[in-house]
């Protein structure tokens, strides 16, 4: 297995610099082509409002129904075979799958990559294991949020440049450029990170992989009450961020009058609030370096859900820039906050594993989020969407409360180094 110091890999910078880079690509794909879904939908033949939220619900959630399920492996094989291999597998699999997209006939083939996507994909928590595993732990806010930084700056080039793709040459040509560029993303990885010192673990038979995978997830009674809480918390934080996410271009749509030009204009909202992304990923994990991630936590929920409500209310696209803007860098600082949380509380061993774990609580909630956001939609309409989103940012208040008094007077894991012993206590600190 790997030995991982907690100094970190002296290559650390270099690496956090050629992924961040490769992830802004990656993100940027993802953008191009997945965002517009509701109005490619339309251009398959989908017409009825209720038929196409479901269509909408369904391509929204495939995804990660099937990264849920294959999470784990990936970061189980991650610490046996190395995280560089790993973020490698996502970004070529993610290549071949946009480049399907732009093939499709028929709204139940996009169902079915988004599916193959889930299982080859997850570039994000790949990512995040591989920056994770070789940056010191001191270090480890700023990197992370950096790399969330990444994901927010990849977006908004991609939806700006996705969408004036999509208005002039069509939904097809947005995904056949996403799938090409996603190339790119590999090429950084494979000739511009290094992962020095990782050694392969001894061929073992799968039976072995799994009792190795269940090991990792359950290194004893103190280790399961480090993680799940903070597991349950991503659960409901990705539910609650994805719930008006994937509707949010028919919110544009009705807006702007039609579906001529919303594609461009809902790419230039998504652009404007990649910005607010870019702010929050470095200020927040900067911050979580030295502040206590619940408190940035429980200021993130309150503010995200004071801004999402009024959206319910605007009549123009001019409110609802700046109220996005708001939200957005709000809610940015809830994701990063939780993996720089279980970063800092787990052995550097089994990270790939714990944070194969993670995706899958993410997924969950990302999986769960666009069914009942459609269920909403489809029975109540657009705009009560946003009503309740606001309400469930705030109830995420009292299940933050609840993991810090669950996580206080925990102690880090055996190998976590003494130097740490005071940022955990800023972690698990009452607030």
């Amino acid at each position: 297995m790997q030995q991982e110091s907690s100094e970190g890999d002296p290559n650390w910078k270099r690496n956090l610099a050629f992924i961040w880079l490769s992830q802004f690509l990656s993100i940027m794909c993802f953008s191009f082509g997945l965002p517009f879904a509701p109005f490619f939908f339309q251009d398959l033949g989908v017409s009825d409002p209720q038929e196409l939220s479901m269509w909408v619900a369904l391509f929204s959630a495939s995804t990660p129904l099937t990264i849920a399920i294959f999470s784990p492996i990936w970061g189980a094989l991650s610490d046996r075979m190395g995280r560089r291999i790993m973020l490698l597998r996502a970004y070529l699999g993610a290549a071949v799958v946009l480049s399907l997209m732009g093939c499709v006939t028929a709204p139940i083939w996009l169902i079915a990559l988004r599916l193959l996507q889930g299982v080859l994909t997850g570039t994000v928590t790949a990512s995040q294991t591989l920056v994770s595993a070789h940056t010191p732990t001191r270090h480890s806010g700023m990197a992370l949020g950096a790399l969330n930084s990444a994901v927010f700056s990849g977006a908004l080039v991609g939806a700006f440049a996705g969408g004036l793709t999509a208005e002039h040459f069509g939904y097809r040509m947005a995904f056949y450029l996403s799938g090409l560029i996603m190339l790119a993303s590999a090429a950084l990885v494979l000739f511009g990170v290094k992962e020095e010192g990782f050694k392969r673990a001894k061929e073992d038979s799968g039976g072995k992989l799994l009792t190795s995978m269940l090991a990792g997830f359950k290194p004893g009674l103190a280790q399961i009450s480090l993680v799940l809480p903070i597991l349950i918390l991503m659960t409901a934080v990705m539910f609650v961020k994805q719930f008006d996410a994937s509707f949010l271009p028919l919110l544009v749509q009705e807006l702007n009058g039609g579906l001529s030009g919303a594609a461009l204009k809902t790419g230039m909202l998504m652009a404007f609030c990649g910005m607010a992304g870019v702010l929050s990923g470095f200020i927040l994990g900067w911050l979580a370096d030295r502040v206590s991630p619940a408190k940035i936590g429980l200021w993130s929920a309150v503010a995200a859900g004071l801004l999402i409500i009024p959206q319910a209310f605007v009549w123009s696209l001019g409110p609802l820039f700046g109220l996005r803007f708001g939200m957005v860098f709000a809610a940015g600082g809830l994701e990063p906050i939780l993996q720089i949380w279980l970063s800092k509380m787990v052995p550097e061993r089994s990270r790939g594993l714990l944070f194969g774990w993670a995706g899958t609580a993410r997924s969950i909630g990302w999986f769960l989020a666009p069914l009942a956001g459609g269920a909403v939609v489809g029975f109540f309409g657009i705009r009560t969407l946003y009503i309740v989103s606001g309400l469930l940012y705030l109830m995420l208040i009292p299940l933050i409360l609840w993991t810090v008094r669950k996580l206080d007077g925990q102690t880090p894991s055996d190998d976590a180094p003494d130097e740490d012993m005071q940022t955990h206590t800023m972690v698990s600190e009452k607030t």
